[in-house]
């Protein structure tokens, strides 16, 4: 498929597969996808999900449903309740209703506006001990009593298997295709095949259990993926029945994907099945008509940050803004799986070498939640001095200008020791005295007394995303970055990263800049990350503005108009498997996989 606006032709080094006869006839089908972020943002998933709801409805129209939970917050702000058009659906839904069950549905108040179908857990709890007994006897999977989530994830499976069941005995028999993403859409799967619920199935992990469980515990991951036991490591962690749901969802489904390169190896290892096909994460990307305008979005942006900084750091300001270059990392707050450990001793590093070498300051912004009680007062304080000193110095400049303006009517040089009096320097006095700039995280919202912007205008305003992560299925945040012309930093153990080495020649040059975490020691590693962004900082203000520039320009690898035919190839391969009498699939070589990842795979297999 070729890409709407090209890079060089040397800049592209991997293989773009090109499906141009994998069309499906949709009208004679019914597409659903089934995640628990469905109206319900928890993490990365809700992203995938929603921002590539539009080109799926684009593509199926009224055939396109998403299943998830129901949240009655949720159901209230982001969906505006319908009745469901198509007989089959509305028939199903009514079968559940009168056993007891509640379903919602409605159009989700996103791009493309797709049908979602809820299910509300509360309302079928009572039937858990049963449903448990059903898993059991299908599987021999036990859910302990104390695990709210996997509880809720076979609740909802249950529902989700039972609603396929009354689809399926319709009087129109459709031809299904059901999508689901992550272990806790896994009991619906596992309970529809063991059903044999004539559907194609296709089951993705955006990232294994296990993997993210060993990674948060310091372990040399990547190098020992075949030497791990992995029921001993899963029942250490007491997540073995969340493991077993999710390697049964695994092997249940007709087509296995995940979101990377990186992820498939860890895939094959921990849930013992290699993906079928790989999806990336894609964005929705929008192109601005004129190359400046995404540049002055990034001025405008900036500005702002800039009158944070001044409020913050009021009283200790003695650097130029000018020279001042904002940095940030951003993400769940796992302080080694998001490299934040490394970041801050980079970051001790390149103090060193600006001090020494540079005049160039960095402020840098740790965006990442965590529990808080309240706002800091004495960043609430900071921000309303820096309000305060802008007003006063407003008010003495009217003042002055008043003074000056009528001593030039009058034909003479005022002297300025008089210009401002007594009461003026008491004004400005009392403003500087008035307090201290501690540090204090905060949320991005525009709404926030301290920092009022949303992620997408603050990473605008940013010059360097840094994203130093040891495990990332796949990293969303420097995507983000690269849609919105913004540098940043990725490893070669993230999906992202291993994605821009396999299809860019040349990362660095269009403002990706890949940290070797795999086969490197975590101080080499360090002084590679510090070596970045130090010659980041030499850069001039041209320099950069021509690499956000190379920057923007890569947003079309991300697009899902283009990443998006990885699921419609996933989905034609499913229902070739499912009904191979109706669909018939020629044989498509495989993707070609970058040297990078060829080499990780020998390094395992070792």
């Amino acid at each position: 498929m070729p890409l709407s606006r090209s890079l060089s032709m040397t800049s592209l080094s991997g293989v773009l597969p090109s499906w141009e006869d994998d069309e499906l006839p949709v009208e004679d089908l019914l597409l659903f996808e089934v995640a628990w972020e469905v109206t319900n943002k928890v993490g990365g998933i809700y992203t995938v999900i929603q921002t590539k709801a539009k080109i799926t409805a684009d593509e199926w129209g009224e055939n396109y449903y998403m299943i998830g939970p129901y949240f009655e917050q949720n159901f209230q702000t982001q969906v505006e309740a319908c009745e469901p058009p198509n007989p089959t659906i509305r028939k199903a839904m009514n079968t559940l209703i009168e056993n007891g069950c509640q379903v919602h549905f409605g159009h989700w108040l996103i791009e493309g506006s797709p049908y979602v179908i809820l299910f509300d857990i509360a309302s079928a709890a009572w039937n858990l001990e049963r449903w448990k007994g059903d898993l059991w006897q299908t599987c021999n999977i036990g859910l302990p009593y104390h695990d709210r989530e996997a509880n809720d994830s076979l609740i909802l499976g249950s529902l989700i298997a039972w609603f396929f069941k009354e689809v399926s005995w319709s009087v129109n028999k459709p031809n299904v295709i059901c999508h689901f993403h992550e272990w806790q859409a896994g009991p619906g799967l596992i309970l529809s095949r063991s059903r044999k619920i004539p559907m194609a199935t296709v089951f993705t992990t955006h990232a294994t259990l296990l993997g993210r469980y060993l990674c948060a515990g310091n372990t040399d991951f990547y190098n020992n993926l075949g030497r791990f036991n992995i029921d001993k490591e899963a029942g250490e962690r007491q997540i073995y029945h969340r493991y077993c749901l999710e390697r049964a969802a695994v092997h249940c489904a007709h087509v296995f994907t995940t979101v990377s390169e990186i992820t498939a190896v860890e895939a094959s290892h921990m849930l013992h099945r290699r993906p079928d096909v790989v999806t990336p994460n894609g964005l929705n990307v929008k192109k601005f008509s004129a190359m400046h305008e995404f540049q002055n979005l990034h001025s405008t942006s900036k500005a702002r940050i800039q009158e944070f900084v001044r409020g913050h750091f009021y009283g200790h300001l003695d650097f130029n803004l000018e020279k001042t270059l904002f940095f940030f990392i951003a993400g769940r707050y796992e302080f080694s799986n998001k490299g934040a450990d490394i970041f801050l001793e980079s970051l001790s590093r390149l103090n060193y070498m600006l001090r020494v070498r540079n005049d160039v300051t960095v402020v840098v912004f740790f965006i990442m939640p965590a529990e808080t009680n309240n706002f800091n007062v004495e960043s609430l304080k900071g921000q309303a001095v820096r309000k305060q000193l802008w007003d006063t110095a407003h008010t003495v400049k009217e003042k002055f200008g008043k003074k000056l303006y009528d001593a030039l009517l009058k034909g003479t040089i005022p002297d300025m020791n008089s210009i401002l009096d007594r009461d003026d320097f008491t004004i400005m006095k009392r403003a500087i005295y008035a307090t201290q700039i501690i540090f204090h995280p905060e949320f991005l919202s525009s709404t926030s007394p301290l920092l009022p912007m949303d992620y997408e205008d603050f990473v605008r305003g940013c010059h360097l995303g840094v994203f130093p992560s040891y495990y990332e299925p796949w990293g969303y945040t420097p995507g983000e970055c690269t849609v919105m012309g913004i540098p940043s930093v990725t490893t070669n153990l993230s999906g992202f990263g291993c994605f821009m080495e396999e299809h860019v020649s040349d990362p660095a040059a269009y403002g990706i800049y890949v940290m070797d975490r795999r086969f490197r020691s975590a101080d080499d590693s360090c002084n590679q990350l510090t070596q970045f962004m130090f010659s980041f900082c030499q850069q001039s203000r041209r320099q950069r503005i021509i690499q956000r520039n190379r920057t923007e320009r890569l947003s079309d690898l991300l697009d899902w108009r283009y990443l998006g035919r990885f699921y419609i190839h996933a989905r034609h391969l499913a229902l070739s498997r499912a009904f191979p009498e109706k669909f018939k699939m020629d044989p498509i070589a495989p993707l070609k996989v970058s040297n990078t990842v060829q080499k990780k795979r020998e390094f395992v297999n070792e």
